[in-house]
């Protein structure tokens, strides 16, 4: 019964005849606002009724994202919500210290599997599954979780691989729309509805920058191709093909404007994934060039035409099927785009090729109108299986990195939600047994796994009862006999089958399962499986054929004899065809449910290994419309994934669970650096020690230290982290740690504060390893300066006194070589000086009043020195005198009668010597020698001469008498 709330459309709860029930009125009488409690596990009383009143609450004020323990609830909005993931609130959910104190969002989910990665505690390997009915939001969700692995890798890269990280983004995110193109389509419950399962691997290295990633598929629905439901649609990138393609595409993939095509229904409807361009740019960043992309359209194309290729009915068994008249040009069509011969396509789909006999015989017999068309329907499927394989492979190829590059992953599962339509079979059947293991494994992993560690690790624990889907997985796939068991049988046996019989196998074998049933007033052959989610009926017609996935030689031969090169790639000639025969005995029949089966067995194995987060996304109505809550729907979601009980296992519960060892490892180092202090021994419990530890037998000396060890670690914390100082009331809240027999137990409040404290300690530690170690470069730098300026002083020293050595050693050598030059000269100029007195004047006479002086030879006034001729001149004469006794001591002649010479002679024989010292004031010009010490004189005189090596007498002019 609906009813409108606040204007939403609900219903009322199915609890009492009030549509209230006494819980939900003791909760909405409480002071809470329940648009602001973002953690399920606050809601007290914790029923289906308040945990969905709750959740109506907050997504009428557009709150879509709250916290349920370990699962994050994530209800569809149905509408553009941009500000929600935005590049800045990235960074802010990145770069926050706390997690807790933001808001609940996805982005929360992936920091913190992020920060797991960096803080290596095992397992380190972390693995998002994205579960929920079909429409839920979780292709979006991992999408927006790709992109903030994108930005946060990108944010944390140097400059120098900055380029690198971001190439490995960009082809990371283009791999989305490639893969939705080709594997998403519309259907009765979801416009962009994931027709395959997909397991993405970001892998990071040791610095927790992404690498690379991989992409690994499941179970393709490729019988849409050849087959849609009523309202439903084919795969996305059939319509944008027809819808995107330039007019010169159109014209060489034979796609004219407003073609009608069998296999492309409601292609009047315009829906955002039908976006041809961003297709094309995504494959050619991903390494697809033009080239390969319109072999590959052009091959989409040929299936498009293929599906318009209907036959009549033959007249006799003996003869073949002609196609319709309008269908000849389909054929001529197909084949060209295809590039087989025609001729050999018709006889492929209308002739089947029988092997028999042990000589092998060849036997060719027609086929009738369904089997062709069953035959051209295969081909199809095949073609299109066979190029979303290699389309896997080349996006793996194009992003993936080597082995030895990265470290860790962190993996994204986005597999199709629980499908319940009108007309179920294998397809639905798989996909439901798919959903059924990832609740399996949420069971087993969290709500029965956590509370028998409780038991086992000696908690006060009282267990919380579940719904346990095991009896349905055992119906599915148990052994020995199960129904997937039953179908394999029916595909291994030599016989056509029969829908009656496999239900009648199916209704005695396994009548004793209580999950299983049957629609008694259905004509057709059914089962009905309960599953977590619901009640599905399943068809049987039809079944064991979907599951053998027959596909005829001749038509992979007649794909092989392609001229067109992708398609010589995606159907190599030695590939060895599976119905041949090796000698006498028949090869293995693997059934499509065998290979599921086998790939979601090793995906189980994968997440296992790693450390699981749970999102949980929850579809508001079944119509799609934005701020509808159809609360029925939305608690039959709730009741199905177990989310009342996973609350009331995480409130009561401890989500953190580290061993001793690894415990004391990590966080030893807070013991270390705060010293501990007594306190109250009842804040931390412990259990009686009778567990193995680390592989050794424990005993109770040694689990005595391992406790007291952990005790004084947990000391260290601030008072606010489940510590008990002096408020002894405290200790009638529920503890959040606890220490059991091999394990510490805590809440993530208390792991997020160790962490803290952690970092805080590292923080100091490094900054105290930095001051040491700039301390003792600036003392080495110190040092290193003291020595070379000691170096440079005795260097310097040595180099000095070397020069003032040369320098004396030089000076002396002058003055030596001065003194001995001077004597020479003194001796030599003594010695002309006499003997030109005796020659000359003995030679020529001179009258007593005669005023000519004999000249000397010019060589001889040549070697006087100049310093003995001012020596000897005569002393006390000035003026006249003076100028006339410079003359007669030079012995210059003079022929003119204007001067006059006078000479103090006494004989008439002439002036015979002149040794008297100039008198008054001379000067002397003197040039500046370049040596050292030039310009000092060794004998300083009373008179004023500055330099010795060249001396210039400055001659005045005569005073003519």
């Amino acid at each position: 019964m609906l009813q409108q709330v606040n204007g939403q459309e609900t219903s009322s709860l199915p609890y009492g005849n009030d549509p209230l029930s006494k819980d939900l009125q003791v909760f909405l009488g409480s002071d809470f606002q329940l648009a602001e409690l973002d953690d399920l596990t606050k809601v007290n009383p914790v029923t289906p009724a308040t945990v969905l009143k709750c959740l109506q609450e907050r997504y009428q004020v557009d709150v879509f994202y709250t916290n349920a323990g370990c699962t994050l609830v994530a209800l569809n909005p149905f509408k553009p919500v941009p500000y929600l993931y935005c590049p800045e609130l990235m960074r802010d959910y990145h770069t926050t210290p706390q997690l807790q104190k933001l808001k609940p969002h996805i982005f929360t989910v992936g920091e913190q599997s992020y920060r797991n990665v960096k803080s290596l505690l095992e397992p380190v390997d972390q693995s998002i599954i994205v579960s929920g009915e079909s429409g839920a939001g979780k292709t979006w969700t991992s999408r927006c979780l790709m992109k903030f692995y994108a930005t946060v890798a990108n944010s944390s890269a140097s400059q120098e691989t900055h380029k690198t990280v971001e190439r490995i983004e960009k082809r990371v995110l283009d791999s989305n729309p490639v893969m939705e193109a080709f594997g998403n389509a519309c259907t009765l419950r979801n416009s962009n509805s994931s027709r395959f399962g997909k397991y993405i691997q970001l892998q990071l290295n040791r610095a927790q920058q992404m690498t690379g990633a991989s992409v690994q598929t499941y179970l393709l629905e490729k019988t849409r191709v050849a087959y849609q439901a009523p309202l439903e649609r084919n795969f996305h990138i059939f319509y944008q093909i027809t819808k995107g393609a330039s007019s010169s595409e159109r014209l060489e993939w034979h796609l004219p404007e407003g073609a009608t095509f069998h296999w492309l229904p409601n292609s009047e409807r315009t829906l955002e994934e039908d976006c041809f361009e961003v297709t094309k740019d995504a494959m050619l960043h991903l390494g697809i060039d033009h080239s390969t992309q319109n072999n590959i359209f052009k091959i989409l194309s040929g299936l498009l035409h293929l599906g318009n290729i209907h036959f009549d009915d033959s007249e006799d068994e003996s003869q073949v099927c002609q196609p319709q008249e309008d269908a000849k040009c389909f054929v001529t069509t197909t084949a060209s785009l295809l590039r087989i011969p025609k001729e050999e396509l018709l006889e492929t789909l209308r002739v089947r090729t029988i092997t028999a006999g042990k000589q092998q015989q060849v036997f060719r017999k027609p086929c009738c109108r369904a089997d062709c068309e069953t035959r051209r329907d295969c081909l199809a499927k095949v073609t299109y299986a066979r190029l979303f394989d290699w389309l896997v492979s080349v996006i793996n190829g194009s992003i993936c990195a080597e082995p030895s590059t990265w470290t860790t992953f962190i993996g994204l599962l986005d597999v199709y939600g629980f499908e319940c339509f009108p007309n179920n079979n294998l397809e639905q059947l798989c996909i439901n047994y798919a959903n059924e293991k990832l609740q399996q494994h949420f069971v087993a992993h969290y709500l029965r796994a956590q509370q028998e560690e409780y038991a086992a690790e000696g908690l006060e624990w009282s267990f919380i009862s579940y719904q346990d889907n095991q009896s349905c997985l055992d119906l599915i796939e148990g052994s020995p006999v199960s129904i997937f068991s039953l179908i394999n049988e029916e595909c291994r046996l030599n016989r056509p089958s029969n829908a009656t019989q496999l239900q009648t196998r199916i209704e005695s074998t396994l009548s004793s399962n209580a999950s299983l049933s049957r629609n008694k007033f259905s004509k057709d052959t059914n089962f009905i499986i309960a599953h977590y989610a619901g009640p599905v009926q399943y068809q049987i017609e039809g079944m064991v054929e979907k599951n053998k996935d027959p596909v005829p030689p001749e038509l992979t031969r007649l794909l092989q004899h392609s001229q067109d090169s992708l398609l010589q790639k995606l159907f190599p000639s030695q590939e060895k065809e599976p119905n041949d025969l090796s000698g006498q005995s028949r090869a293995p029949v693997v059934t499509v449910v065998s290979k599921f089966k086998s790939s979601l067995e090793q995906l189980m194995q994968v997440l296992h290994s790693t450390t699981p987060h749970y999102i949980r996304c929850i579809k508001p109505n079944s119509h799609g419309h934005a701020q509808r809550f159809q609360a029925e729907e939305v608690l039959s979601q709730l009741e199905a994934c177990g989310i009342v009980e996973t609350v009331h296992i995480s409130a009561a519960g401890f989500p953190i669970r580290v061993s001793f060892q690894s415990f004391l490892e990590r966080y030893d180092l807070l013991r270390k650096s705060h010293p501990p202090q007594p306190r109250p021994s009842s804040r931390l419990p412990s259990s009686s020690p009778t567990k193995e530890h680390s592989g050794q037998q424990a005993t109770p000396e040694k689990d005595t230290v391992l406790h007291a060890l952990i005790r004084d670690i947990l000391l260290t914390l601030p008072p606010t982290a489940a510590t008990v100082r002096d408020h002894p009331e405290a200790m009638l809240a529920p503890r959040p740690v606890h220490c059991g027999r091999t394990k510490v137990f805590m809440t993530d409040s208390v792991l997020e504060l160790l962490e803290h404290c952690r970092m805080q300690i590292l923080n100091k530690c490094a900054r105290c390893i930095q001051f040491c170690w700039r301390r003792h470069q600036r003392r080495k730098l110190e040092k290193q300066r003291w020595a070379a300026t000691l170096l440079q002083a005795v260097t310097r020293s040595w180099l000095t006194r070397k020069r003032i050595q040369r320098l004396h050693a030089a000076a002396t050598s002058i003055k030596h070589a001065w003194r001995k030059w001077r004597a020479k000269m003194d001796s030599l100029v003594f010695t002309e000086l006499d003997d030109v007195e005796e020659n000359c004047f003995a030679k020529v006479p001179c009258s007593p009043l005669s005023t000519t002086l004999p000249w000397p030879p010019r060589e001889t006034i040549q070697l006087w020195p100049l310093g003995l001729v001012l020596s000897n001149a005569p002393a006390g004469v000035i003026g006249m005198r003076r100028n006339l006794s410079l003359q007669a001591c030079l012995q210059i002649p003079c022929h003119s009668s204007t001067y006059k010479v006078e000479a103090t002679q006494c004989d008439q024989a002439g002036i015979t010597s002149i040794r008297a010292l100039p008198q008054g004031s001379i000067r002397f010009h003197c040039k500046k020698s370049p040596l050292l010490y030039a310009n000092i004189s060794p004998e300083p005189q009373n008179y004023d001469i500055t330099g010795f090596n060249q001396i210039l007498l400055d001659r005045h002019r005569l005073i003519p008498v």
